[in-house]
C-alpha cells in the first residue's frame, strides 16, 4: 500500500463531507423555504442614533492619585444628621490641621489602603487614624491608648503587640494596623453594622452589646443612633464621616488636599545582626527623624534582630541600605546591649558593674528620680568592643524594666506609754525587735518607762502615717498622760535601700541614719 500526500488525503475527506451533506435530511430542503423564513422580505431601515441611561462610565484603570482609590472603596452607609453637619463645620474651618494630618499620613496612607483591599474592607476605614490620632503614631491619650490606632495596652498585648523595654508595637506601623484591621473585622462580625462595630472599637464590644440589649428590653431600636451612648461616642461616626465628606468633595468645603500618589511610601527591609539607629539613618543616607517617623515603635537607640528582625525604609532608600549592610566590614553594628540586672540595686551600682555612666543609664533606660532598679530587668547598656553576641530573642521579646521607690531613713524618737517594751514598739513600727533593742542600747526583752525616749530609725514614707496611728492609740489606750509629743526630725542625707532592719546609731552619727552600700 501507496502513502497518500497529506493534502490528497485532506481534500478525499473533504469531498466525502460534501456528499453525506448533501444526501442528509435537513439538505433536501428547498431554497426558497429557508430564504423565507431566514431573511426579511421588508426593506432594511437606517439605524437611528441612541441615548445612555448612564451619563457617568467607572473607569477600570487605576487611579494615580491615592484619594481617588479611596473614593472608590467607599462601601458604608452614609450618617446624615446635625452631628455630622457640625463635625464638617469644624474640620472646615481648619484647612492648617486637614493639611498637616494629610501630610502626616501620606507616609501610611498606602500601606493601610493596601490591606483594606486585601481584606475586601470598606475604604472608609483607612481615614480612622484622622479622629484616633490625627496619624500620630507616638500619640498618647490620657487613658494611655498608643499608637495611630489608639490601643490600650490590654487590648493590645490580646492582638499580640508586643510592649517591652526596647519597642511599644502599638506604634508600629505594620503590627498596629494588623491588629487594628483584625479587631475591626470581629467587631463587624460581631454586630454586622459597620457603625455599631466603630461604636465598639471606641466604647468597647461589652458596652456595645449591653446598650443593645437594654434597648431590645425596652422595645427600642438597636442601631447607632437609636443606643444611649457617651458623648466621645456619640461624636465618634459623625467624626469619620464628616471627613469622609471632605475627601470625597474637598472643594465643596474650600479645601485642597495635598497629592499622594497611589504607591508605595516604604519598603520592608530585613535585619540580621543588632544595630544601632544612627547605623542604619547612615547607611540608608536618610536622617534618624525619618527613620523614626517610619519604625515609631522604638524605645532605645539600638535595633534588637532577634525581637525586630525587619524595618521599613524610604521606598528609595531601601536598596542603598541592603547594599551598604551587605559590605559593611568595619567592626560592629550596634554599640548597646542588654544586661540583666541579678538583684535589685541603685542606679549607681548598676551603672558601676556595666561601665555606664550614671546619667547615660538613667537617660537610655528612662529611669525616674529616686528609683532602685528591680532584679530581673533588662537594662540597656555600653556594649564592649570586644562582645561579638546579639541579644537573644527571649530578651528582645520579653524584656522589661521595672523600678522600686528608694527608701529615706530617718531618725526619730518617740516616748513611751505605760507597758511599752522593746517588743511592742518593734511590732507596732514593723521593725525587728533586736533593732529597737540595738537603737536604744537595751536588751531584746526589755520593758520602757512611761514617757521615756525612744530612738527609731523608720522609713520615710511610712513614718508620718505611723505617727498618726501611734498617736491615736495611746490616747485612747493610756489617756493623755502617755501622749507621744512630735520629734523635729533632722533631713536625712543618705538614700537606703528598702529593708525592715533600721542601721544601730553605734555606728552612724545620731543625726542621720549611717551610709551603706546597697547590696
Amino acid at each position: 500500500m501507496k502513502w497518500l500526500p497529506l493534502a490528497a488525503l485532506s481534500c478525499m475527506i473533504l469531498l466525502a463531507g460534501c456528499a453525506n451533506l448533501q444526501n442528509s435530511p435537513s439538505a433536501t430542503q428547498d431554497s426558497s423555504t429557508v430564504a423565507e423564513h431566514d431573511y426579511p422580505t421588508a426593506p432594511l431601515k437606517n439605524i437611528t442614533e441612541g441615548k445612555a441611561t448612564q451619563a457617568n462610565v467607572t473607569s477600570v484603570a487605576a487611579p494615580s492619585d491615592l484619594w481617588e482609590r479611596i473614593r472608590r472603596g467607599f462601601a458604608m452607609p452614609d450618617l446624615k444628621n446635625e452631628l455630622v453637619a457640625d463635625r464638617e463645620q469644624w474640620y472646615s474651618a481648619r484647612a492648617d490641621y486637614i493639611e498637616r494630618m494629610a501630610e502626616r499620613s501620606s507616609k501610611y496612607l498606602f500601606h493601610i489602603v493596601e490591606e483594606l483591599e486585601r481584606r475586601n474592607m470598606p475604604t472608609e476605614l483607612a481615614l480612622l487614624p484622622y479622629i484616633e490620632s490625627a496619624f500620630n503614631p507616638l500619640a498618647v491619650s490620657s487613658a494611655k491608648a498608643a499608637g495611630m490606632w489608639q490601643f490600650m495596652p490590654a487590648t493590645g498585648t490580646t492582638y499580640d503587640l508586643k510592649q517591652n523595654a526596647f519597642r511599644d508595637d502599638r506604634r508600629d506601623v505594620l503590627a498596629s494596623t494588623r491588629a487594628a484591621l483584625d479587631y475591626l473585622q470581629k467587631l463587624h462580625d460581631m454586630f454586622d453594622d459597620w457603625d455599631l462595630a466603630l461604636a465598639a472599637y471606641n466604647w468597647g464590644e461589652g458596652s456595645v452589646a449591653r446598650a443593645i440589649a437594654r434597648n431590645e428590653k425596652a422595645g427600642l431600636g438597636t442601631s447607632y443612633s437609636d443606643l444611649t451612648m457617651p458623648a466621645e461616642t456619640r461624636m465618634y461616626v459623625p467624626k469619620l464621616q464628616a471627613v469622609k465628606n471632605i475627601i470625597a468633595h474637598p472643594e465643596q468645603y474650600g479645601l485642597t488636599l495635598p497629592s499622594i500618589g497611589n504607591h508605595p511610601y516604604f519598603d520592608t527591609v530585613d535585619i540580621t545582626r543588632d544595630i544601632d539607629v544612627t547605623v542604619v539613618a547612615r547607611m540608608a543616607g536618610i536622617s534618624e527623624a525619618d527613620f523614626r517617623a517610619l519604625n515609631p515603635s522604638l524605645h532605645r537607640p539600638v535595633i534588637l534582630a532577634a525581637g525586630m528582625p525587619k524595618i521599613l525604609l524610604p521606598w528609595d532608600s531601601a536598596q542603598t541600605f541592603r547594599r551598604n549592610y551587605q559590605t559593611y566590614n568595619e567592626g560592629q553594628l550596634a554599640s548597646w546591649t542588654v544586661w540583666t540586672v541579678p538583684t535589685t540595686m541603685s542606679v549607681a551600682s548598676a551603672a558601676q558593674r556595666t561601665g555606664t555612666s550614671e546619667a547615660q543609664l538613667r537617660s537610655i533606660n528612662a529611669i525616674p528620680p529616686r528609683m532602685m532598679i528591680k532584679a530581673g530587668s533588662a537594662l540597656m547598656v555600653a556594649r564592649s568592643a570586644t562582645s561579638g553576641k546579639d541579644v537573644p530573642g527571649s530578651i528582645a521579646d520579653n524584656g522589661q524594666v521595672a523600678f522600686t521607690p528608694e527608701v529615706v531613713i530617718h531618725r526619730s524618737t518617740i516616748r513611751a506609754g505605760r507597758h511599752d517594751s522593746v517588743a511592742s514598739i518593734a511590732r507596732h513600727y514593723k521593725v525587728k525587735p533586736g533593732d529597737v533593742a540595738d537603737w536604744n542600747d537595751l536588751k531584746a526583752t526589755s520593758h520602757f518607762k512611761p514617757g521615756e525616749a525612744i530612738v527609731l530609725y523608720l522609713p520615710v514614707r511610712t513614718q508620718a502615717a505611723q505617727h498618726r496611728t501611734r498617736s491615736t492609740a495611746h490616747t485612747a489606750t493610756h489617756g493623755t498622760a502617755a501622749k507621744p509629743r512630735a520629734v523635729a526630725r533632722k533631713p536625712a542625707t543618705v538614700t537606703k535601700r528598702a529593708t525592715a532592719a533600721a542601721p544601730s546609731p553605734r555606728r552612724a552619727q545620731p543625726a542621720s541614719a549611717p551610709k551603706r552600700k546597697p547590696r
